[in-house]
């Protein structure tokens, strides 16, 4: 997906920035407008959070919509539902929050959900940073409860996994 929309926006930076916002808060483009589920979303706010004019803004969803196959990706884009990590602690639950040696290796989510899962902790959410728009990706569990200490040893030596922090 990534490859297609930078092949289409790759020689102007600032519209690369902006799908990126699209993709990153699932930002649907739908008739030339932008929308948030079903929230309209101005142009301008947009503009504002990549610090463009909103005209750059404008002429990207143009440029997004004149391509078939963009227009696809972006018609459906939807947002990913609330990040609970900071309301984790108020709830009694624990945040896992991974760092990977390489964010393309597969198998770590699944290395580390096998972890908690034997210690009987209940997955609540997790989040998966894609390595294409996120500088730093991370992957990121909230679960239920406090993990015992052990659990930190488990996550850490799960192939792929650089480093692991609780809060």
């Amino acid at each position: 997906m990534w490859s297609l929309i930078s092949s289409n926006l790759e020689h102007q930076q600032e519209r690369v920035e902006i799908a990126k916002i699209f993709i990153r808060h699932g930002l649907k483009i739908k008739e030339g407008k932008i929308y948030c589920g079903e929230i309209e979303i101005p142009a301008s706010k947009i503009a504002a959070v990549a610090d463009v004019d909103r005209r750059t803004v404008v002429s990207t969803i143009r440029m997004i919509e004149d391509d078939k196959r963009l227009e696809e990706i972006f018609a459906n884009l939807e947002p990913g539902g609330s990040n609970l990590t900071k309301v984790a602690k108020n709830l009694g639950w624990t945040v896992i929050e991974i760092t990977p040696d390489d964010a393309n290796r597969p198998g770590i989510l699944a290395g580390v959900a096998n972890a908690v899962a034997s210690r009987g902790l209940n997955i609540r959410q997790a989040i998966v940073d894609d390595p294409q728009l996120v500088p730093d990706p991370k992957l990121i569990l909230v679960v239920d409860g406090k993990p015992p200490s052990e659990l930190l040893y488990e996550v850490r030596s799960v192939r792929g996994v650089n480093s692991v922090s609780f809060y």
